[in-house]
């Protein structure tokens, strides 16, 4: 047990899962908002051996090291890799502090999500039609770009519409080519495919001047990242392409934000809601630690990531 608890910003605790936190640490402190500085989170984090936070704040080393009682860090975010993490997880690991995270949560709301706009688009379902006349899912040329596990939830669920599904990424995957789907080159792919799905890790930038170049006009690209995956200037003149359609998320953050002129602004439509933000993944994600028997960096619901967008759509 831990002696003292700090959850340095909001971290969508549900009660239950507040409750459970006392189980942990005999003092538990939970913070309603996000530090200013890191002096401010040096300050919150005080004696505490026990740290959480969510994807809004950074703890770099500058933080940690004038913290010396921190025995864990848990981070109520997705953490794919030390590279993207907003813990310096090779510094914490130093000092002998363990760093944990969440993994593959809320998924099913992005395939939901992915469902829901991509017919509306190809049948004018509350938006103008992607063509001329409805069309279905069947035949469709779709490309995913990153293969992981949000990557391949979709490319199944297109197939099973029967959808062609092709895929770029690191490496050929054997499991997904006996499925039926086929790797290709990125620039192949951009040009072969009427839909394009980017599913990357944060800090993971693919889609620049001349990629945007090969997709061309009258596609579709949904970018349900962790982070943005494009080059903005980039993506800006290829909303000036007829015909094309670009959903994203609501909050990016990092390197080749998406920040159109007012133009581009008049050519979009915002969906004010978010997939993944659901009853039963709050509730999963706060039971983690019920589940694997230990304390986890999973205390928390979902919040914000890329594969949890807000839509905005050119025409």
């Amino acid at each position: 047990m831990f002696e003292k608890l700090v959850a340095i910003e909001p971290v969508s605790l549900i009660p239950s899962a507040e409750e459970e936190l006392h189980r942990y640490a005999k003092e538990v402190v939970l913070y309603r908002d996000v530090p200013a500085s890191d002096d401010e989170m040096v300050r919150r984090i005080g004696d505490a051996d026990a740290v959480l936070l969510s994807y809004t704040s950074r703890m770099g080393k500058e933080v940690i090291a004038q913290c010396p009682n921190i025995r864990y860090i848990g981070m109520c975010c997705s953490l794919y890799s030390e590279e993207s993490a907003n813990v310096d997880i090779a510094y914490a690991r130093t000092r002998g502090i363990q760093v944990l995270g969440i993994r593959d949560y809320g998924d099913r709301g992005v395939v939901e999500y992915v469902l829901h706009e991509l017919t509306g688009l190809l049948h004018g379902f509350g938006m103008p039609m992607l063509r001329d006349e409805p069309v279905e899912i069947t035949g469709l040329k779709v490309g995913i770009v990153g293969l992981g596990v949000s990557g391949r939830m979709i490319a199944d669920a297109l197939q099973f519409m029967g959808a062609e599904i092709s895929y770029f990424a690191r490496s050929a995957k054997p499991d997904a080519e006996a499925a039926g789907m086929t790797f290709k080159p990125l620039a192949q792919l951009l040009a072969e495919s009427e839909v394009v799905f980017t599913c990357l890790n944060k800090n993971v930038l693919l889609l620049g001047k001349d990629e945007f170049a090969q997709l061309g006009a009258g596609k579709v690209l949904f970018n349900t990242s962790i982070g943005p995956g494009f080059d903005s200037a980039a993506l800006e003149k290829w909303l000036d392409l007829p015909g094309t359609h670009f959903p994203r998320r609501r909050r990016p953050r990092g390197r080749g934000l998406l920040c159109p002129g007012k133009r581009a602004l008049r050519q979009c439509v915002r969906r004010p809601h978010q997939a993944g933000f659901c009853a039963a993944e709050q509730k999963g994600a706060g039971q983690h630690p019920h589940r694997t028997g230990r304390i986890s960096g999973a205390f928390a619901q979902p919040v914000f990531l890329a594969s949890f967008p807000r839509l905005w759509y050119a025409f």
